[in-house]
């Protein structure tokens, strides 16, 4: 496994199977870790293609593991990323963290993603929706 993010919040490694695995840490990594299981459900119910599968989560040990959406970028110009975040509004959620670190590129098929949901909102005027707690 290549961990690619070590903090106070999260871990992050990628198994040489391909998954994601992200262990919540810190504070309040309970609220963290629901919010981010219940956006990626949210999201994946949705079919939005540019997301992070959940594959499963552990609510004991604070873990979920996910498909991966590709690599880090380097770089990426202001309006492609407002697009991105934009585009992942109209399926209902606003991310919260709209920054690059949070854009992955997946050369499977040429698209960008967005990653890490653990503050991320659902839209109230989202067909279904509630709200998610502010965390």
């Amino acid at each position: 496994m290549t961990v690619v993010k070590d903090t106070l919040r999260a871990v992050v490694r990628v198994g040489y199977d391909g998954k994601v695995t992200k262990i919540f840490r810190g504070p309040r990594a309970e609220e963290r870790f629901a919010n981010e299981v219940r956006v990626l459900k949210f999201l994946q119910a949705r079919e939005c293609p540019f997301v992070p599968r959940l594959i499963e989560s552990d609510s004991e040990q604070l873990r979920i593991v996910t498909s991966n959406c590709g690599r880090r970028l380097e770089h990426l110009d202001e309006e492609r990323r407002k697009e991105l975040f934009d585009e992942l509004e109209r399926f209902g959620v606003r991310h919260d963290d709209p920054e690059m670190r949070n854009v992955t590129y997946r050369q499977s098929d040429g698209r960008f993603c967005v990653i890490d949901f653990e503050f991320a909102t659902l839209l109230p005027d989202a067909a279904g929706a509630e709200p998610a707690p502010v965390l």
